[in-house]
């Protein structure tokens, strides 16, 4: 284990937190607030490079990690960044308790969006922008962030490995600095211009850029209460509800793009199961509740956002889908763990894993009827090797497990089945809102301080594929050499 090398690469994240501050601080002087305000992020922003610089002051002898050092770095540097990021709301006292504002920064950087404020109108500009901004910074990846500013090493691919979300990883171009400045030029292009056409509708500078956050970050803070329904602009819902859809496909896809290679755009597996799911989604649920609608327009476009919202993990909301018939909100729970694009801003198990898992189940189906059949996988037109098909099944598994144990930890404070399962799963998944009592028009403020850890736990386990954080909390991994 170099546990030197871990403080090491920490140490320059603390840094990077410190600048990524700078930002609410100037919003606080932009708005002419109060000197609470700059003396909470000013005060956080020197503790950060205090702590950063006496981590990473040496750079270590020995520079090589393994994949262990990757999960660790990764598990460790959300878990701080998260607990340094929460400070200004406790300084401020805009939430006073560490524990709630842990929690909703958690959510902020995995891109969750379940909050525990229950008015947001008493929340300071720069405390709106800080929160709205964790979406960004944590959608593409806080590490991968890292590696696009600081100067990489051979070793960083197992960082990346240990946060890019997905089954599978693969970098763009040979060297891996290139691939995360590729990838965050192509991700700020995106998110100016939703701020862009947000702007055309009327909403101003401010909120626009932190509807863009949470739409670039498939987060969904919203700004005001009622999330995007007080907008009431049909214009700045299609724009959302696209973005959404954009910003849950794999930005490897805008890469071939940008290269000329449209034909491996159409050849994609997993967008065209996408792109099945949302509109096969969206025609189910315009059918079963239509009728308790006056305008067909007005359904299809509520189903059309909920919809966006709820498979990219989102959480922007319109319409209370809470109140919706059973069948409807099913086919939303049951896109809470389907998720976006493996590679993409979204959260849930993604669509390839998904995918590839039905189709190893069917496999070992025809292998049972057929033993003597050879039956291969195939995915994108190519043949799945056994290692790969392992490690879905395998993460399957501790999928289910950690999801029961959880949802068993939350059962024990929470008595309403549906706002306990349902609140592991749009934890767990990074949506935001679920059903019950943590629904579009209520908040995660009634949970007890247990529930709150546990499930800022989920959050973080969900947004880095469970493996680091489990990794982190294991004796063995730390003992060792």
């Amino acid at each position: 284990m170099n546990k030197k090398m871990i403080g090491y690469i920490i140490g320059k994240i603390l840094i990077l937190e410190a600048g990524l501050m700078v930002l609410p601080l100037i919003i606080s002087f932009l708005y002419n607030e109060s000197t609470k305000y700059k003396i909470a992020y000013g005060s956080v922003i020197l503790l950060l490079l205090a702590t950063g610089f006496l981590l990473s002051m040496k750079l270590p002898r020995d520079e090589r990690i393994q994949g262990r050092e990757g999960y660790i770095i990764v598990s460790l540097s959300w878990i701080l960044m998260s607990m340094f990021g929460a400070l200004p709301f406790v300084i401020t006292k805009e939430i006073p308790s560490f524990v709630d504002a842990f929690f909703e920064i958690v959510s902020g950087f995995t891109t969750t969006g379940s909050s525990i404020i229950t008015d947001l109108g008493k929340i300071s500009h720069s405390n709106l922008f800080w929160r709205s901004f964790t979406h960004f910074v944590g959608g593409m990846g806080v590490l991968v962030l890292a590696l696009a500013i600081f100067p990489s090493s051979a070793t960083s691919v197992h960082v990346m490995k240990a946060e890019v979300p997905g089954p599978t990883f693969g970098k763009l171009v040979s060297k891996l600095s290139t691939t995360a400045r590729m990838l965050y030029k192509i991700y700020i292009v995106m998110t100016i211009a939703v701020i862009i056409l947000l702007m055309l509708g009327g909403v101003n500078l401010f909120e626009s850029s932190l509807l863009a956050f949470g739409t670039a970050g498939t987060g969904g803070f919203g700004v005001r209460n009622g999330s995007i329904l007080p907008y009431n602009n049909p214009y700045v819902e299609i724009v959302l509800g696209i973005g959404m859809l954009v910003f849950g496909v794999n930005f490897n896809i805008y890469y071939f793009i940008l290269i000329g290679k449209v034909k491996d755009v159409f050849k994609n597996e997993e967008l065209k199961y996408y792109l099945l799911i949302v509109f096969g989604a969206i025609a189910l649920i315009v059918f079963n509740i239509y009728q308790t609608y006056g305008s067909i327009w007005n359904c299809i476009r509520d189903v059309f956002f909920s919809v966006s919202s709820v498979i990219t993990t989102t959480g922007y909301s319109t319409a209370d889908f809470g109140k919706w018939p059973l069948f409807s909100q099913v086919i939303l729970l049951i896109l809470m763990f389907f998720g976006g694009c493996a590679g993409s801003t979204a959260g849930g198990l993604k669509i390839s894993r998904v995918v590839l898992m039905l189709k190893i189940y069917f496999a070992e189906i025809v292998q049972m009827i057929s033993p003597n059949r050879v039956v291969t996988v195939k995915y994108d037109d190519k043949a799945v090797n056994v290692k790969m098909q392992k490690s879905i099944a395998v993460y399957f598994l501790v999928y289910a497990l950690v999801f029961g144990g959880i949802l068993l930890m939350i059962s024990y404070s929470v008595d309403d089945f549906m706002t306990a399962f349902s609140a592991v799963a749009a934890t767990f998944n990074n949506i935001g809102p679920g059903l019950g009592k943590v629904g579009p028009t209520f908040s995660f403020a009634e949970l007890n301080n247990f529930s709150k850890v546990i499930l800022s736990f989920g959050m973080l386990a969900g947004r880095l594929e469970i493996f680091p954080m489990l990794i982190l909390f294991s004796p063995t991994a730390w003992k060792l050499k």
